[in-house]
């Protein structure tokens, strides 16, 4: 068994701007308890210091931890040089310009990568599918449906992804969890932890698989206990509070 805590954002973290309460004081006691922390999140909007910075917004000691993003495993499958068209928000791309990949407004890419894209055309779907035509890449930073909100649930990248693959005819490659690119990157970077602590069965559990470690199930996002299904989580718990409660004794 590994160590250390991965744990989801959206739906177990936080829902859009509203901490789920007790996620704060459990994520503060797993680090007071010297616990490794990483934060790995399909949501490819933000940046991982745009990450940190809303994770210390929220009283969250960000500088303990590390964060990895779909955005960061997208960009592991491109090699230097290479370009892309780009259909998400702005986390995605300082993630390729680390890795020396140009972002062209073009059909003519060598890939292209799709992400959670709140200001998403015809246009842009027509474009991408187009540079898929033409033999480019297809890269998906996840395929997640939906995002979760105070509001209820809202169209999520996979959405998109779909739209795009509908029209380029093809399948994308998936990048972000439960894809082995972010499972590569994860281990590189802090190893094989203990737990994978999602919301989402589809994801968050198949990821934990992929790691090799065990799935603490949270219900505070968008999965239920009802669609426990093939993947059978080792912990459930109704948020992240209770789960660092049972296991450490303390939040």
């Amino acid at each position: 068994m590994g160590k250390g805590w991965v744990i989801d954002l959206d739906g177990v973290v936080w829902l859009l701007d509203d901490p789920i309460p007790g996620s704060v004081e459990a994520i503060n006691a797993l680090l007071d308890a010297g616990e490794a922390v990483t934060f790995a999140t399909n949501n490819s909007s933000l940046t991982q210091d745009e990450y940190r910075a809303k994770l210390s917004k929220f009283a969250i000691r960000a500088e303990g931890t590390t964060v990895v993003t779909s955005s960061m495993a997208a960009a592991s499958l491109l090699k230097e040089g290479s370009s892309v068209y780009v259909v998400g928000a702005s986390g995605i791309y300082p993630s390729l310009e680390e890795r020396g990949i140009e972002a062209r407004d073009s059909s003519e890419v060598d890939a292209v990568v799709v992400g959670w894209d709140r200001e998403i055309t015809y246009g842009k779907i027509a474009r991408a599918a187009r540079a898929i035509h033409n033999g480019a890449k297809f890269i998906a930073t996840n395929l997640d449906p939906t995002y979760p909100t105070p509001q209820g649930l809202l169209p999520g990248a996979g959405s998109i992804v779909a739209a795009i693959a509908t029209a380029g005819l093809a399948k994308p490659i998936v990048a972000g969890k439960p894809g082995q690119a972010m499972a590569d990157l994860l281990v590189q970077m802090v190893g094989t932890p203990r737990f994978m602590v999602g919301d989402r069965i589809d994801t968050d559990g198949a990821f934990a698989a992929s790691l090799g470690c065990d799935f603490a199930m949270v219900l505070s996002g968008v999965s239920t206990v009802d669609e426990i299904d093939e993947i059978v989580p080792a912990v459930i718990a109704a948020d992240l509070g209770e789960l660092v409660r049972n296991e450490i004794g303390t939040v």
